[in-house]
């Protein structure tokens, strides 16, 4: 994902508004990010069995989960939507206030947001949109290695999204933010081969 300042210092969700609608872009703190070209297969899989799974327990219940793209629009105070200097697209995001979906999408902080790493985005999402969703308030987030087959959960804590655990693709999760959903880690990553191994040979 390539940072840009062409033109001006700072972009808003004004002029996000006037760009074209075949490429997708983030703001933050006034800074573009190209989010093309769109991510691997096997990012997708992932992201779809997460919806599935989380949409399937929300059935019936007040909270509703979105996938990626939704604009995210994360105001520093009560400006305008067009004054709004970041916005955000996470890959899936959990709002359980409904006053903040609105017809352009989300507005203020969601409860949980999950991002799916991709080489061009690692660094991106663990460190800079990090820092922007504890800024808002986010009160959890989930960040998956799909390669590595890891989940990192951070949680929000006097005002910080404090790190939580790592957890494996073996693993049972759990969200503070959703009580009584339990996600089977193996159940959304890819399956890995199964290695064949020889017993050892002995020499006499």
């Amino acid at each position: 994902m390539r940072a840009s300042r062409e033109k001006k210092n700072e972009y808003s969700y004004g002029d996000y508004l006037l760009w074209p609608d075949n490429r997708r872009y983030e703001i933050i703190e006034g800074t573009v990010y190209d989010m093309t070209p769109a991510p691997p297969p096997e990012h997708q899989r992932l992201l779809g069995k997460l919806h599935l799974k989380i949409a399937g327990f929300l059935k019936g219940k007040d909270c509703e989960v979105f996938v990626a793209p939704l604009d995210v629009l994360l105001p520093e105070a009560d400006e305008a939507d067009e004054k709004v200097k970041t916005v955000v697209q996470p890959d899936l995001l959990v709002v359980c206030d409904p006053t903040k979906i609105t017809p352009r999408g989300c507005r203020g902080a969601p409860d949980w947001i999950i991002e799916v790493l991709s080489p061009s985005t690692a660094s991106k999402d663990q460190i800079l949109k990090r820092r922007i969703y504890e800024k808002a308030g986010v009160r959890e987030y989930w960040v998956i290695h799909p390669t590595d087959g890891t989940i990192m959960i951070y949680r929000l804590h006097k005002a910080k999204l404090a790190f939580f655990d790592t957890y494996d693709d073996q693993a049972e999760l759990k969200t503070a933010c959703l009580p009584g959903l339990t996600i089977a880690a193996a159940e959304i990553f890819q399956p890995q081969p199964k290695v064949v191994r020889e017993d050892p040979m002995h020499y006499v």
